[in-house]
């Protein structure tokens, strides 16, 4: 129930830091104007969300028998105390009773207690060690947490070998900045969704490479913390087909709310056709690191990579923000000595700049390229995707 309040919350509220979103937010009630998102957050919603997962349903069951239970021991519990003070009381001449100890008490308030524990544990430590078997999956996904994104790496099961990065669509992002917040699936929305079958056990192994994130999907009743330099695991099977939502539940810093979790879920031959067609176009986007390749087509494919990777901190203009350092009139950028700036891309730098060593050979090659020859950086400099794999040994 936290969780998804929390889910919910931050759902709603996570561009209200923006000054101008505040501003818009106030003058228009239209702009808040959203239905419920199916597989993901309702307007209003108080109660956990409809299970989409057996573990998820049983988390449901769980939740309710407790409140049940609490629910009854406070209604007895202050029943009989305000039943005792009025008919006891002293204006109607109650005289208190003259004794110390009474066995047949004690064992009574420590029995009943003792019996009301365990009917609370056995089906809790059932639900939680179901949660935490993650064996005979059908499928293996390592999902690793980036600022501010997620990598899925499919590492056993059908679709084995496919591997790609999830981000904030960058219209989602332009509506934030913008102070527009418009759709049911605002600040939802992914360029690549997370791929899975129905009915199969999917495991997922969560780390992360720079800060701790937390992989959560409410509809499924998983949240796992993915935490940089372990390897900590959970899993799912989804029951119905469709499109569910989570998001990054661990502040992981600024760009925080825009870190969200889109799980679509195919039939079988739907996803079958999926990894088809995911491995076909990966085998299509292979690069071969020893391609030489030309100035403008770098160009071209350095500004698709900057796009979906950069801007959101160093903004399109290249001119940063607080301590994102501007790319336009960089002195690293604008050095004949490309080495500095491969060094820190790959490496990052000061703990603000991320190292970006998941993006292949070619398109860090591009993005240097198309970062030294845009804005007022005209440097004329090529950077070859052979240079930057020298510089990865």
């Amino acid at each position: 129930m936290i969780n998804d309040l929390g889910y919910r919350v931050s759902r709603y509220g996570r561009g209200i830091s923006k000054l101008g979103l505040i501003s818009s937010a106030l003058c228009s009630t239209a702009a808040w104007a959203v239905n419920d998102l199916p597989g993901g957050p309702a307007v209003r919603q108080l109660d956990l969300p409809p299970a989409a997962t057996k573990i998820a349903a049983a988390q449901s069951d769980l939740h309710y028998m407790m409140l049940y239970i609490c629910g009854a021991i406070f209604v007895a519990v202050f029943g009989v105390m305000f039943y005792s003070i009025f008919k006891h009381r002293k204006s109607k001449g109650a005289k208190p009773a003259d004794f110390h100890e009474s066995t047949t008490v004690e064992i009574i308030w420590t029995v009943i207690p003792f019996l009301i524990v365990i009917g609370m544990a056995l089906p809790a430590t059932k639900v939680v060690v179901a949660q935490k078997d993650t064996t005979n999956s059908d499928i293996t996904v390592k999902v690793t947490g980036y600022q501010w994104k997620w990598g899925y790496d499919y590492i056993k099961g059908e679709g084995e070998g496919i591997g790609f990065l999830s981000t904030l669509d960058a219209s989602q992002r332009a509506l934030s900045d913008a102070g527009t917040p418009q759709g049911d699936n605002y600040l939802l929305k992914v360029d690549n969704p997370l791929v899975v079958p129905v009915d199969k056990k999917i495991r997922i192994i969560t780390t992360a490479s720079d800060v701790i994130h937390s992989f959560m999907v409410p509809r499924f009743g998983i949240k796992q913390d993915a935490i940089p330099g372990f390897v900590r695991d959970t899993w799912f099977r989804s029951e119905q087909v469709g499109d569910f939502y989570g998001q990054c539940a661990e502040l992981c810093g600024k760009e925080h709310a825009y870190m969200p979790i889109h799980v679509k879920v195919l039939s079988a031959e739907d996803y079958t056709k999926w990894v088809a067609d995911r491995q076909k176009e990966m085998q299509a986007k292979a690069d071969d690191p020893n391609k030489v390749w030309t100035h403008d087509d770098l160009l071209a494919r350095g500004e698709k990579v900057y796009t979906a990777n950069c801007a959101a901190c160093h903004q399109p203009n290249g001119k940063g923000a607080g301590a994102v350092k501007p790319l336009d009139g960089s002195a690293i950028v604008q050095s004949e000595d490309k080495l500095q700036q491969i060094q820190v891309v790959l490496n990052g730098r000061n703990n603000i700049m991320p190292s970006w060593k998941q993006l292949s050979d070619t398109e860090l090659a591009a993005v240097i390229t198309y970062t030294k020859n845009h804005w007022s950086n005209k440097t004329g400099q090529t950077v070859q995707p052979a240079e930057v794999l020298a510089a990865r040994k």
